[in-house]
């Protein structure tokens, strides 16, 4: 039974056509249908069937223009060793501040002040320092990425 309606829908389908019109009332409205219902003001829309059997025709590379800037290899490579020196440097510096900020946050936490009879109020005081460290780590975790990210 299954084979019978697959050879039928596998027969069918190419068969399946539908006519579009278009449709302007005496208003200037226009409309758009697959019903053609008043033959005054409609008129036969020719589609074509959509081809979807094909794959997409591959985008040739662009060619650079004659006047296009560009620099030869050493140069480029010249430029990376520069860039991965700075963003070895930052890293140094923020791994530094980092190791600062998480110290801070021990200090803090270590700290119980007679004002701080609930948690909520620790928490509070505690926020900022704990904010500071995540930014911190961020930082890093981000100039890491962009250090291995360098050719």
């Amino acid at each position: 039974m299954r084979i019978w309606f697959l050879l039928l829908c596998m027969f069918a389908a190419p068969a399946v056509h539908a006519e579009m019109w278009k449709c302007t009332d005496t208003d200037g409205n226009t409309r758009y249908t697959n019903v053609k219902g008043d033959a005054k003001g409609c008129k036969g829309l020719n589609l074509e069937p959509m081809n979807t059997s094909q794959p997409p025709a591959r985008a040739q590379p662009q060619q650079k223009p004659a006047n296009f800037p560009s620099v030869d290899n050493d140069t480029q490579r010249s430029r990376d060793a520069g860039r991965r020196k700075i963003l070895e440097q930052e890293l140094a510096q923020e791994q530094g501040q980092l190791d600062t900020a998480k110290k801070q946050l021990t200090e803090q936490k270590n700290t119980r002040l007679g004002t701080e009879k609930n948690f909520a109020r620790l928490e509070e005081r505690l926020k900022p320092f704990e904010d500071k460290v995540k930014l911190h780590e961020n930082n890093v975790e981000s100039l890491r990425k962009e250090i291995a990210n360098i050719k």
